[in-house]
């Protein structure tokens, strides 16, 4: 299922107003962002970072978190917001993660400026290790 042009403005929005909630204090990187579900439901997350770093929490894992929690396990699409000139795109961890629950999701990385990344997951994360590898 590909997201609509509708359903992708929606999930823009909700990942730019995801990121002012974002608790940053130490990087100031303030990150948001927002997962559409195979129902329709968008899922927000920001990131949430610790004074011992390691238990930061990137804003896609929260979103994920989010929807998962929500009842809701696959997902079609992603967009992360950064407050920079350039998009970023997702790390490794929550690449892993966002593979687990939509090996194929449409992700888009929008930011301060008209710069973007669109692209999927599984060009992100080429030949992932999931749940499928762990069938026999």
């Amino acid at each position: 299922m590909s997201p609509s042009p509708s359903q992708i403005r929606r999930l823009v929005a909700a990942a730019r107003r995801a990121g002012k909630s974002s608790y940053a204090p130490y990087s100031k990187f303030r990150v948001g962002a927002a997962v559409l579900t195979a129902s329709g439901k968008i899922f927000a997350g920001c990131n949430v970072e610790n004074a011992s770093y390691g238990l930061t929490n990137c804003a896609e894992r929260t979103a994920v978190f989010n929807a998962v929690a929500g009842g809701h396990r696959k997902l079609v699409a992603v967009a992360v917001y950064t407050p920079t000139p350039e998009a970023t795109a997702p790390c490794g961890a929550c690449r892993q993660v966002l593979n687990e629950f939509g090996p194929n999701a449409a992700v888009l990385c929008v930011c301060d400026s008209a710069d973007r990344i669109e692209t999927t997951l599984d060009q992100l994360l080429p030949r992932a290790f999931g749940p499928k590898d762990l069938r026999s």
